[in-house]
């Protein structure tokens, strides 16, 4: 959007001054809206019947926050427009703004080729002379109010008063032209109240916010302080609740610039209390008794509001005078329908508190709440005993409902003695329902949606959560949910992805000379030398008296021996059957031809009379060469490899302009040279561009970067800046996906030496500055981050990863803290980094889930099955609940068993055969409860074998690839099945025994095999074979 005090974006509700570039209307929506408010003024209701055009100016005041003015505008066009003045006639629309407004305008004054455009007015727009009297287009505007209707009334807002010499000259010409102005306030206010599916669903996303921002900051932060008896002030309180919504890891996902608090957040306690919106929090400490909290979230411009007390060792009486003012906004909602008037609702809830407590119907608010949206109080449809609006579909209310003045009797200071109870909610009307759906804070320490996608946050407005399952039953629901979706969508991937079939690629040939002329005249050659072309890469070898040409590509190895009086000369050559090496495999041109596979030649050591030196030197001087033109060759083929598949790249696009935003002493991993060097990281028009002290340039495009994280200093050695590459870039000879830039905090090594003290001057004095260099150090590379998400128009946008969500794990060889961020999993501090995207996860797996084990395993399958698994080992067994807890809110299936699995089989068991995989149940497999745990075990054995096999038909064949390649899955099932059994049928031995004498051998074996493993831990293959063959029926082993 364009940039003028604050930045302009859609719906942010913010100016449009001094635009620098095209901004989008949302055209459809404004014809929708601007056709909903001609057809309410036409049906002549209340105060439009009185009026015969309608005036809306806005000028420019930064102190009003909430105006009818600014709300239209934003309500019609997305934006707020200062200095415009719009007059709405019976036939027409006159828009007078300045130039580059006038220009945003255009979008929906050309209506040619749009069909919504139909039925909607003419727009006139006129440009307005800054410096001028602008008297000529009042004039065009008052002659068009004159010819509307009867001419003599203008709708206006009375309220709004703009300041500034622009607007009173314009509300100067209305007076002297004698037309009368009528407030039509409310009946704006009312055609604006009923909310469109996508405002709805903005003011659901600003519930969630005020939700997450309630229930993870504040309601956390009030228990601190009671717990550590702190003495913090209101007002210090609501400023950090401020704070916090700059923070991401509150705000659901949202962009932290569309988000703001609709009025300052007040928390009020200790006897003064004001259960109004219009106060703010005071100097005076918290006191642990009564607290009330109001805070509410703008989205978008659209508004919430979410109200709460927070008792600390409440008397009883408080807590049943809590519980009733429950009962009363439950009555409320039963009664806040579509089509009930506002007074009716507020008189039933009042008639209520008369019936059940009469002594707290003084004590009651004296409203119960009002509309809301854009503004956040709508003044003429608030909830109190006057109002004769009628209630609509789509109306969303902050209801807001208190006892003030409530007397304590076992208070015995003044704090203690006076208290009051406040209870809000956002809440929208609809029309079927009898109960209203209200949003309310999650009362679970749990991390759900601080990752947040917009699927889940629309379900918050939908459940109630005093009453709600607990968080276990809730995960196992959702990944319910999400274990059908897996299948079917990854069956309809797979599908589409069938007849893209992989062409292995031939080897390349190397063929030496391309015709006779070609072919060095050495004199070596002719003496039936060995003779090495280093142009041509090639080794001119005597065969049969022939010299012949042999590509150095060809050559596997050559050794050289000296046994008694003669040198030997031993070369290797690739034939068909010999490994390539693990990439290439063995594909020749021509693999049916007779190939040569070595060549030894001989030669003395000793010096025949006549000649000029000894024969061997030749071989000696040819097994040099060629290890030196085989060594370049390689390298050469290294490089080309490596370059292989590499995307070209847009060139960067230098911006001269010296205000650049720059981080200066940075390193670079990987490194560019065998030394690390510092260099400094610029970002230009469309990349970064990294320069090192040694003139190296390495630029990294905007448009290639998957992930840009920022890792801060907090518990760490180091700062960075990681980027993610969707494809990979070369430097340093070698292709890299993964790019950081770092800089240290804090000595890595310290000096063991130094025999100091603890409390030493000069060791406080360098944590000290070492504090303040992390300081400094994190507020530069933020200030960086900010202006690189500002010269990107918030195209790139960094992650922070979620230390508080982090879990230890072993993706490579050490151990490391593997953090979460919005998209991602990652840990960039250790080398190599560890990057791994939410979006292409298909599901996670977790590997020996056992109680006597301290760790499992994690494994990541993605959605792209012919990439290879993800494996993070020896992940502490206390990470479980979180690691579960996080993927379940990143919508993200995941399963647990006890076994290890063969991933490398399982996958191409998949790829091969999508289709029969499947039919067999897909990922349902790996489910322990997805069949039902109650199955026998002999059918349970066979699906799980037929899932791995499925080729085999037969039970005999099962049992010979079981019996050589038993699927560590069967195990698993089988393991947790006869323990399961066990558990459910609790028997004792001599039932037990009754039944074995019935026949059921297998079921004891079982139970006696697994006690005696867990116990006593033998041999685990022998029980591994003995329950295997106990399953299969082949009782005649145990008896």
């Amino acid at each position: 959007g364009g940039r003028g005090e604050r930045e302009a974006k859609p719906g942010a509700g913010v100016e449009l001054r001094g635009l620098t570039m095209a901004v989008n209307l949302d055209k459809e929506a404004y014809y929708r809206r601007i056709k909903r408010l001609y057809s309410n003024w036409k049906k002549g209701e209340d105060e439009f019947g009185k009026v015969d055009a309608i005036v809306v100016s806005v000028g420019v005041d930064e102190e009003i926050v909430y105006a009818k003015s600014t709300a239209i505008q934003t309500w019609l066009f997305g934006y707020e427009l200062t200095d415009t003045i719009m007059v709405f006639c019976d036939t027409k629309i006159i828009f007078l703004a300045s130039k580059k407004k006038v220009d945003f305008l255009k979008q929906v004054a050309t209506t040619k080729g749009n069909e919504n455009a139909n039925g909607v007015p003419p727009i006139t727009l006129l440009t307005r002379e800054k410096n001028e009297s602008n008297k000529a287009n009042f004039d065009k505007m008052i002659e068009a109010i004159r010819g509307s209707k009867e001419g003599k009334t203008v709708g206006v807002f009375s309220k709004d008063k703009f300041p500034g010499e622009y607007m009173k000259s314009w509300n100067d010409t209305i007076t002297a032209e004698g037309l009368e102005k009528v407030d039509i306030s409310a009946v704006v206010a009312y055609t604006m109240a009923v909310k469109e599916d996508g405002e709805l669903s903005l003011m659901k996303k600003a519930a969630a916010i005020t939700s997450e921002v309630y229930s993870k900051f504040f309601k956390e932060r009030v228990m601190e302080i009671v717990d550590a008896d702190e003495k913090v002030r209101h007002s210090k309180l609501a400023e950090s609740v401020e704070k916090a919504i700059e923070e991401k890891k509150y705000l659901g996902g949202a962009d932290p610039s569309t988000v703001e608090m609709c009025y300052p957040p007040i928390i009020q306690s200790g006897g003064n209390y004001s259960l109004k919106f219009s106060v703010v929090s005071d100097k005076n400490h918290m006191h642990f008794g009564a607290i009330t909290c109001a805070m509410g979230i703008r989205y978008k411009s659209y508004c919430s509001n979410l109200v709460r007390t927070l008792m600390v060792d409440p008397p009883q009486e408080m807590q049943d005078n809590y519980n009733f003012l429950l009962q009363v906004e439950e009555e409320l909602l039963k009664v806040l329908k579509h089509g009930v008037i506002i007074s009716d609702a507020y008189n039933s809830v009042l008639e209520f508190v008369k019936k059940e407590k009469p002594d707290l119907v003084s004590k009651l608010t004296k409203n119960l709440g009002f509309a809301m949206g854009i503004e956040f109080r709508e003044g003429s449809l608030v909830l109190n005993a006057k109002n004769q609006y009628k209630l609509k579909k789509g109306m969303v209310l902050s209801i807001s409902l208190g006892f003030s003045d409530l007397l304590n009797k076992d208070g015995k200071k003044d704090e203690q003695k006076k208290y009051a109870l406040f209870i809000g909610d956002s809440v929208q009307i609809n029309e079927v329902r009898n109960d209203d759906e209200e949003d309310d804070e999650e009362d679970g320490d749990d991390a759900e949606e601080l990752l947040g996608k917009g699927a889940r946050s629309a379900a918050l407005l939908a459940d109630r959560t005093r009453n709600e399952m607990t968080a276990e039953e809730k995960r196992r629901a959702h990944q319910k949910e999400l274990a059908n979706h897996l299948n079917e969508e990854a069956k309809r991937r797979l599908t589409e992805q069938k007849g893209e079939q992989h062409i292995q690629k031939a080897r390349k040939s190397n063929v030496s000379y391309k015709n006779v002329s070609q072919m060095p005249r050495e004199k070596d050659i002719r003496d039936m030398k060995i003779f090495i072309d280093k142009k041509y890469e090639t080794v001119v070898m005597p065969v049969f008296g022939i010299a012949t040409p042999f590509h150095i590509a060809t050559i596997k190895n050559i050794s050289m021996s000296v046994e008694g009086d003669y040198t030997y000369l031993r070369i290797n050559f690739y034939v068909p059957g010999s490994s390539l090496g693990r990439q290439e495999g063995n594909i020749f041109p021509n693999p049916e031809a007779t190939f040569v596979k070595e060549i030894t030649y001989r030669a003395s050591n000793l010096k025949a009379p006549g000649d000029t030196s000894v024969p061997s030197t030749n071989l000696q001087n040819a097994f040099r060469i060629i290890k030196e033109v085989q060594k370049r060759y390689k390298t050469r083929e290294a490089e080309e490899k490596e370059k292989e598949g590499i995307v070209k790249q847009d060139s960067l696009v230098i911006n001269l302009n010296r205000s650049n935003p720059k981080l200066k002493d940075l390193y670079i991993r990987p490194n560019i040279a065998q030394k690390r060097m510092q260099g400094s990281l610029e970002a230009h028009t469309n990349g970064f561009r990294f320069t090192s002290v040694r003139g190296d340039k390495v630029d990294i495009l905007y448009n290639n970067i998957k992930h840009a994280i920022f890792q801060p200093c907090d518990g760490e050695m180091i700062i960075v800046l990681h980027f993610h590459l969707k494809n990979a870039i070369m430097f340093g000879k070698r292709r890299h996906t993964d790019v950081q830039f770092y800089t240290e905090v804090g000595e890595i090594t310290t000096d063991l030496g130094k025999h100091q003290h603890m409390h030493d001057r000069d060791d406080l004095y360098a944590e000290q500055m070492e504090r303040e260099m992390r300081h400094k150090l994190k507020s530069a590379f933020k200030n960086f981050i900010e202006k690189v998400e500002t010269l990107t128009k918030e195209e790139l946008e960094f992650e922070v990863p979620f230390r508080d969500l982090g879990f230890q794990g072993a993706p490579y060889r050490s151990t490391c803290l593997l953090q979460p961020t919005s998209s991602s999993l990652v840990n960039v501090t250790e080398w190599p980094p560890f990057v791994v995207t939410l979006d292409e996860v298909e599901l996670v797996h977790f590997e020996r889930v056992q109680f006597h084990l301290k760790n499992f395993d994690v494994v990541i399958v993605y959605k792209d099955y012919s990439k290879k698994v993800t494996m993070i080992n020896a992940v502490p067994v206390n990470s479980l609940d979180p690691i579960k807890e996080w993927l379940n809110s990143c919508d993200i299936k995941y399963t647990e068993g006890v076994q290890s699995l063969n991933w490398t089989k399982i996958m191409k068991t998949i790829v091969d055969d999508p289709e029969g995989f499947f039919e067999q149940g897909g990922w349902s497999f790996l489910d322990p409860e997805s069949e039902g745990s109650g199955a026998e075990e002999d059918s349970e054995s066979e699906m799980e074998d037929e899932t791995f096999n499925p080729s085999a038909d037969e039970e005999e064949e099962e049992e010979e690839d079981s019996d050589e390649d038993y699927s560590s899955e069967t195990e698993d099932s089988d393991y947790s099945a006869s323990l399961g059994s066990e558990e459910e049928s609790g028997k004792d031995w001599d039932e037990l025994e009754e039944e074995a004498r019935k026949g059921w051998c297998p079921y004891i074996l079982l139970t006696v095999y697994f006690n005696y493993q867990f116990y006593n831990e033998p041999d685990y293959m022998h029980i591994k074979k003995c329950v295997h063959y106990t399953i299969s029926g082949v009782t005649g082993l145990f008896k």
